[in-house]
């Protein structure tokens, strides 16, 4: 992972178009599970709240996102774009995991903030689980990897 910040396009202020392929682009490195891969598009001191955690820095999110999907096997996310204004997106989402045997439903919101080379300096994510049944399951493309292209948004899954 390098130290610097490189500019992470599109930039804001944001657009309706431009904020779509921002949640997209954060959607599919998510999907990837590469950690380090994800901080990268985030400031060097961005500020996490994830859950009932709060990390600052690359690294600490890297640590972060590594204990996670150690944790959460066939881990797969849909991100939908909620809101946006100048250099702030808020988006829904909701993931499907494996942990510890039992199957989990994750449903959530976060609010983000970038800095104006695009990268990401501050998100907040408020996170619920539900356990379900793997019958259950709603996403199903091969993980780790990118959600289809004809695979529905959120609004097309169900609640």
């Amino acid at each position: 992972m390098t130290n610097i910040d490189i500019p992470r396009a599109p930039l804001p202020p944001f657009s309706r178009e431009s904020a779509v392929l921002k949640v997209r682009a954060a959607e599919d490195a998510w999907n990837s599970r590469d950690p380090e891969r994800v901080a990268l598009a985030y400031t060097l001191d961005s500020e996490w709240r994830n859950r009932d955690r709060f990390v600052t820095g690359r690294t600490a999110i890297v640590d972060l996102l590594t204990r996670k999907w150690v944790r959460e096997t066939e881990y797969r996310l849909i991100k939908q774009l909620w809101a946006f204004d100048g250099n702030r997106i808020a988006v829904r989402f909701q993931y499907e995991c494996l942990t510890d045997g039992q199957w989990y439903r994750c449903y959530g919101n976060e609010q983000w903030e970038f800095a104006e080379n695009g990268l990401m300096r501050r998100r907040e994510a408020s996170i619920n689980d539900l356990a379900i049944a793997e019958s259950n399951r709603r996403f199903r493309w091969p993980a780790p990897g990118a959600r289809p292209l004809d695979h529905p948004e959120l609004n097309g899954v169900g609640g």
